[in-house]
């Protein structure tokens, strides 16, 4: 049965945002949200049972706790969730998960950021556009982030959640990042927090750990990167030209 399995009390909420780490071209939504949870030291609070996600069992090093792969965090003072991952979705199941997820973000009113790569061949610091759905745009407008220079589509778990809050007439924002087609990139990770989240949230965030410790996070995350890259688009979350996808 699809569901969102609170761990405890429901938080304390007034205006929440979500931020989406669904893993997709160059992790950089995954590796965002995961340092925004580790950086703010985010609580777990609710599993995630949608129909169609991996049945497994994620453990961390010095920890037994076996955790679904799919999980929210929260951090009340912030007024912040975090959605993250550790397993792709497969192709036939992004749609049900996009409903599954936007039911609940609907029930609870938050507002999700979903994050999402464009592959690019990057020439100094990567550049970030937004997309919205319903009011979503004027946030985008508030705080200068730019729009598209070009059509577009974007792709996997994160394309159906976006396809279901304009459906649904939700207001949502994207945030797209150039970032490498093939690696994982802390660098894009870290122009997804400073130019989009931090300011959409009125966060600050100190992003100098993803700088610091950029080798360390993509030999982290290459063997997830290398899965995504073998996956087809609907699985695998990304931006790319309208043409390509034609």
């Amino acid at each position: 049965m699809a569901q969102i399995r609170l761990q405890g009390e429901e938080a304390a909420l007034e205006e929440p945002t979500l931020v989406e780490g669904f893993p997709g071209i160059g992790l950089v939504g995954k590796i965002a949200t995961d340092h925004l949870i580790d950086e703010f030291e985010m609580d777990y609070y609710a599993s995630v049972h949608c129909d169609g996600l991996p049945r497994v069992g994620v453990y961390r090093k010095g920890d037994s706790t076996i955790r679904p792969p799919v999980r929210i965090y929260v951090d009340e003072d912030r007024d912040l969730l975090a959605l993250q991952s550790d397993a792709p979705i497969a192709a036939p199941a992004v749609g049900t998960v996009a409903e599954c997820l936007t039911s609940w973000l609907v029930e609870t009113d938050v507002t999700p950021i979903f994050l999402s790569g464009f592959p690019a061949e990057k020439d100094g610091v990567p550049d970030l556009y937004g997309i919205a759905t319903g009011d979503g745009a004027d946030l985008l407008e508030a705080h200068d982030i730019a729009t598209p220079s070009e059509d577009g589509v974007v792709s996997g778990p994160t394309g159906a959640l976006i396809n279901r809050s304009a459906q649904l007439d939700r207001d949502s924002l994207g945030l797209v990042v150039e970032s490498s087609p093939q690696f994982p990139d802390p660098e894009a990770a870290r122009v997804l927090i400073q130019k989009g989240i931090a300011p959409i949230t009125d966060l600050e965030v100190d992003v100098t750990d993803l700088v610091d410790r950029a080798e360390e996070i993509r030999e982290q995350r290459e063997k997830l990167a290398e899965r995504m890259q073998n996956l087809g688009e609907e699985e695998s979350t990304q931006a790319q030209p309208l043409r390509m996808y034609q």
